[in-house]
């Protein structure tokens, strides 16, 4: 999946931040936080090809049922492309 905006990814304290960087930062003020999930999902965004994928991903590593996996990566991706981050 392609990532249209220029972020970077940093835990801090426990949380997972997203940060804006370079043109970016003038896009978008403020910093976007991730639960762990979020965070799995965004490290796997450039080298997966469609959700499915990381739903199957998601269903290897963690002890959740394939309906939740599903509703969580469409939740998590939903919000970002309504913020234009991905395509």
């Amino acid at each position: 999946m392609d990532i249209k905006q220029q972020f970077v990814m940093r835990e801090v304290a426990g949380e997972y931040l997203l940060i804006p960087v370079g043109k970016t930062s003038l896009d978008l003020n403020g910093m976007i936080t991730l639960n762990e999930l979020g965070a799995e999902i965004w490290k796997m965004l450039p080298e997966v090809k469609d959700e499915a994928e990381i739903v199957q991903r998601i269903l290897a590593d963690y002890d959740i049922d394939e309906a939740t996996a599903t509703a969580d990566v469409a939740e998590f991706l939903g919000h970002i492309r309504e913020l234009s981050i991905i395509i």
